[in-house]
């Protein structure tokens, strides 16, 4: 179905750079990024790492998140509009979204952006509004599963399963993703993943989402490449578009992952909210990256934080050879519980914790590939 839709975008933030820390490969597990594997903890790539941290903890605990933000306001110079074909299927039926609060999801308006180009000669190219009736599973025509414990590479809590329990839509345009306790003490949740469903080279890649927060808490939205089963990790190339240590709870990160700088030297930095003020768990967010030849940029709303180009590869991590970004990358979207340093246990925090994903879209640039 060809419709227009514009995007909502919220305040300007204030940033900051933090190093990322990341855990070394596992060797009996699939593990990276925000945690990695492909069906039962397991894949033929060969064994993860894991990616990164970042910041110093501040010891928040959590508390269960439900519920919709407020709508985003409008300000700024005339929006840029774009349009495109939404895919078909349940989950990406775009129409009577209430969308937690804000406009319907075929007609969020655009604020004026830092950069007068940010979202300039993009076109839809892909979309899941999760705009489906309460109770619904990811749509199989874009989503499967990875799944299983163990841990997955750095020393996690929860095991990953396909019930509707962990990640469902809640019938006001989001999809939940839920970290559960039992009564047992056992943690389940999911990660959901278009691998072999949808990949694209290039593009702006985005998510509209209120993330968990609270010690052990391990949200994120990020990428491998399509050939991750035959080149392996780090090898295939990894993005993280937003990675988020609970305990630190007005932070989040990019990174991106390759052969010489992945594990615990990663190319990362980190994003910040003002301290004092909101959390990232108080309200919606839009996470993304701009991602072209030669270049990735990373941004929170319209805020520009990271930019990354071959250049940045350090010569002894293989230099600007080494950039494995030029092939298509599928999606992943997860919410880990505990793990190693500086993550740790969940301490404190109530369970369940649900992250609400309003949307996930993605874009390209007519002129994109070389």
């Amino acid at each position: 179905m060809a419709h227009r839709i514009t995007l909502a975008c919220s305040a300007v933030l204030v940033s900051t750079t933090l190093s990322f820390l990341a855990c070394g490969p596992s060797s009996s597990r699939v593990s990276t990024g925000s945690d990695l594997g492909s069906g039962s903890g397991a894949a033929s790539g060969g064994d993860i790492g894991s990616s990164g941290t970042f910041g110093a903890a501040t010891g928040s605990t959590g508390t269960g998140v439900s519920g919709g933000g407020a709508g985003a306001s409008v300000s700024g110079t005339s929006p840029v509009a774009m349009s495109g074909t939404v895919g078909a299927g349940a989950g990406s039926t775009v129409g009577s979204d209430s969308d937690a609060g804000a406009a319907n999801d075929d007609d969020v308006d655009v604020p004026a952006m830092t950069d007068a180009g940010t979202y300039a000669n993009w076109v839809l190219s892909w979309s899941d509004e999760f705009n489906a009736e309460a109770g619904t599973k990811p749509d199989p025509t874009y989503w499967s599963y990875d799944l299983g414990g163990g841990g997955w590479g750095v020393g996690q809590l929860q095991t990953y399963t396909n019930s509707a329990a962990n990640a469902e839509t809640d019938g006001l345009g989001n999809m939940g993703i839920s970290a559960i306790q039992d009564n047992q003490g056992n943690f389940t949740s999911a990660r959901i993943k278009t691998q072999g469903k949808f990949q694209q080279a290039y593009g702006r890649f985005e998510i509209r989402a209120k993330v968990v927060t609270g010690n052990g808490m391990w949200p994120a939205f990020w990428m491998l490449g399509d050939d991750f089963n035959t080149a392996g990790w780090p090898q295939c190339g990894e993005i993280d578009i937003m990675e988020v240590r609970g305990s630190n709870p007005r932070t989040t990160g990019g990174s991106l992952h390759g052969p010489g700088y992945s594990g615990m030297h990663p190319l990362s930095k980190s994003f910040s909210l003002p301290e004092g003020g909101p959390v990232l768990s108080d309200d919606f967010h839009i996470y993304a990256i701009e991602w072209e030849v030669g270049v990735v940029r990373f941004y929170v709303d319209d805020t520009l934080f990271e930019t990354r180009t071959p250049a940045d590869i350090p010569a002894d991590a293989g230099g600007p050879s080494h950039w494995v970004y030029d092939h298509p990358f599928f999606i992943l979207i997860n919410v880990g519980i505990g793990g190693m340093p500086p993550w740790g246990p969940p301490t404190g925090t109530t369970f369940p914790q649900t992250m609400l994903i309003d949307y996930v879209r993605v874009y390209e640039r007519p002129d994109a590939g070389p």
